[in-house]
């Protein structure tokens, strides 16, 4: 909408991308923070709660949590990305999918769970996967066939692509988009602990994007130079402001859970900002918390089907550290400080080429 005020009215301040990403980052905040405590009074009258993992470390304050937070702050990042965006740009379309799809999987997968009372209702494995792969490929479509989106595969501290993927880069981004969405879920057990180097991570991403469709930044810092990504800044910086405002709701001790309506579509949004900025390899750097976790309970399963030995006391990852008596608020902010100190590096090799 504002974008059209810029070429109707010829209000030229309302064409820089940065401009309308701040504006959509308070829109999205305002808007959540608005929002929030409404359904937060609905949730609780209807005991929409957080039904807790049977396995996990016991939490009796989180027995009778809210959930499905991210129902709340991913409609502000849409409303506030349609008002700011230029929706006629395909990389806008592709990331507005991207967040109402994976959001939509997780809905379900959240009610299931609410409506059994059990945390391992909900959506089956393979029902979730499934879905996931179809919103996947749809995304992946989009950016070939209507975004015209290159297919070179690009890792970090060389100069020229690896390779061209070609068609093959929809499997690639297919994974990367259903990888990174359930690494954020799997993240999402304490406190915060998901939201904040999610925020860390999409400024980065944001910055990378940003550069990537600067046609004098790409050139500096030998990136590629894609026409038209910039506009995805909006939505990741509505969707920044968003779980900001979620944050006040959801930081230790939680009020509200964000559900798998939240984690993962954030998760899914993070790799498609990565696929934007050509940053798909360096995404396991940038979201480093999220690959430490998904890797704990690979290890974890791995090593108890072959070994019949567990490596941690308890995965994911953060469950171990509960299991050895850290404070909650100990791990989650050890953990954002490891997020923080992980995208620095991440954009330190921007320059290393």
């Amino acid at each position: 909408m504002l974008y059209y005020f810029h070429q109707i009215f010829d209000i030229n301040i309302l064409s820089y991308i940065s401009v309308r990403a701040g504006i959509a980052f308070f829109l999205a905040f305002c808007l959540t923070v608005f929002l929030l405590p409404k359904y937060l009074a609905w949730s609780i009258s209807k005991k929409a709660n957080q039904p807790i993992n049977k396995y996990v470390p016991i939490h009796e304050v989180k027995q009778y949590t809210p959930t499905m937070g991210g129902a709340v702050f991913i409609s502000a990042t849409i409303i506030a990305s349609i008002v700011s965006a230029d929706i006629t740009n395909w990389h806008t379309v592709a990331g507005l999918i991207t967040l109402i799809a994976f959001a939509l999987i997780g809905l379900k997968d959240d009610l299931g769970k609410i409506l059994s009372g059990d945390n391992l209702e909900g959506l089956s494995a393979r029902t979730k996967f499934g879905l996931q792969i179809a919103a996947s490929i749809l995304i992946a479509l989009i950016l070939i066939l209507f975004a015209d989106f290159p297919t070179e595969l690009y890792v970090p501290f060389l100069k020229q692509p690896l390779l061209d993927m070609g068609y093959w880069s929809i499997l690639f981004w297919v994974c990367v988009l259903v990888a990174t969405s359930n690494a954020v879920n799997l993240t999402d057990g304490l406190d915060g602990l998901a939201t904040v180097p999610t925020v860390v991570a999409l400024g980065t991403l944001s910055i990378i994007v940003y550069v990537t469709g600067h046609a004098i930044f790409s050139d500096y810092l030998l990136l590629p130079n894609i026409n038209g990504v910039g506009e995805a800044i909006i939505i990741a910086s509505a969707l920044c402001g968003a779980l900001l405002a979620f944050l006040w709701y959801n930081c230790y001790p939680a009020e509200l859970f964000m559900g798998d309506t939240g984690s993962l579509s954030i998760g899914a949004f993070l790799a498609y900002m990565a696929i934007l900025g050509k940053s798909e390899v360096l995404l396991m750097l940038i979201g480093i918390i999220f690959v430490i976790e998904t890797v704990s309970v690979i290890l974890q399963v791995g090593s108890y089907k072959l070994r019949n030995k567990r490596v941690f006391l308890m995965a994911p990852i953060h469950h171990h550290f509960e299991m050895k008596k850290w404070a909650e608020n100990k791990i989650i902010v050890r953990f954002w400080m490891i997020a923080f100190l992980a995208n620095l590096l991440a954009l330190i090799t921007l320059k290393i080429r």
